[in-house]
């Protein structure tokens, strides 16, 4: 059976999905480079809340910027998505799961506890090779299967090939997880151009249209999807106005197909993270900002992706969430989202 990454459109297409997706970044960290850079205010001296097993990095974060897509590879500190303390009780045992953006951060947490659960798993990417062989590697490391696919989920025909592949390779679909993103900061509404909003709009909506409407004709009673929406799009971002927008979008995309799938047995939900230390936000934030990353939620830190992922197992489960349908989960750090 073959694992190797199915490239489809080619390496070239989606090296220009890179190369536009830097260029949107470029122009925003020039217009960062010529503003002084600005305390924000007296830090509280409340230090940052540790309410897990095992403690949790805290700012000052490593002050790194990462090139669009972002590779976890190149961080300088590695995000956790081992979850060590996660036993896996069977909970997806002999179910098939697809996660777009599956080769790092949130994506890649999410794909090894599903495969810890006892799931196989395919992985959808955009171009960033080496993190999904590592992710790749972790899911055989628990037992199961994973199948690699490179491309576009802006492409509604890839979409479709990726879905048949993912049957093809391993049996079936039993559960989608849309997580692809794209995210660019900007300091006003000017400041996002046609070409930018065009980008965000399509990659994290659009996207997540396809990805449902592929999977669909797959889905049986007892299936699910899951979609990564944001805090973003519960409370809104001064300087992501355009990923803002998105999220919401997507929050309501989950109700409202939630509804649609309701007497087919297909549950749909989403979850809303807060701050993740995540290539996303290193391939978007400036080196010295990201130092500060998360320190404005409640718990005064990022999370990693290994608290955010059993949340998704949890909405994945059948044995867990089977009357659950057309939520949007926060697991933000902070009261109240």
């Amino acid at each position: 059976m073959e694992n190797t990454p199915s490239h489809l459109p080619p390496d070239d297409d989606a090296q220009g999905v890179v190369d536009q997706q830097r260029s949107i970044q470029q122009q925003q960290d020039s217009k960062d480079a010529v503003k002084s850079e600005k305390d924000g205010g007296a830090e509280s001296k409340k230090p940052p809340v540790q309410a897990g097993l095992s403690p949790q990095p805290e700012p000052p974060l490593p002050a790194q910027h990462l090139e669009k897509p972002g590779l976890e590879a190149d961080m300088q500190m590695q995000p956790r998505f081992m979850a060590e303390g996660y036993k896996g009780s069977g909970k997806l045992e002999g179910l098939t799961a697809l996660v777009t953006g599956g080769d790092s951060g949130i994506g890649r947490a999410v794909a090894v506890l599903f495969a810890r659960e006892g799931a196989d798993v395919a992985i959808f990417y955009l171009n960033e090779h080496a993190d999904a062989e590592e992710t790749k590697r972790c899911i055989e490391a628990e037992g199961r299967r994973c199948v690699l696919m490179a491309g576009d989920v802006k492409d509604a025909d890839f979409c479709r090939k990726v879905v048949e592949k993912t049957v093809k390779e391993l049996g079936k679909l039993d559960i989608l997880v849309n997580n692809a993103a794209f995210q660019a900061h900007a300091d006003s509404l000017e400041d996002i151009t046609e070409v930018r909003f065009d980008e965000t709009l399509r990659t994290n909506v659009c996207g997540y249209f396809h990805m449902a409407k592929a999977a669909l004709p797959h889905l049986q009673r007892g299936s699910c999807i899951i979609n990564t929406g944001s805090v973003t799009g519960l409370e809104g971002s001064a300087k992501l106005l355009d990923y803002s927008a998105t999220k919401g979008a997507i929050h309501a995309f989950t109700k409202s197909l939630a509804k649609n799938l309701l007497d087919r047995g297909i549950r749909v939900n989403a979850v809303a993270p807060g701050p993740v230390w995540t290539p996303l936000n290193l391939a978007d934030k400036d080196a010295v900002s990201i130092q500060k990353f998360g320190a404005a939620s409640d718990m005064k830190r990022p999370a990693q992706p290994e608290e955010l992922s059993p949340a998704y197992v949890f909405l994945a489960s059948p044995v867990c969430a089977s009357y659950i349908t057309g939520i949007v989960l926060p697991v933000t750090g902070s009261v109240g989202a």
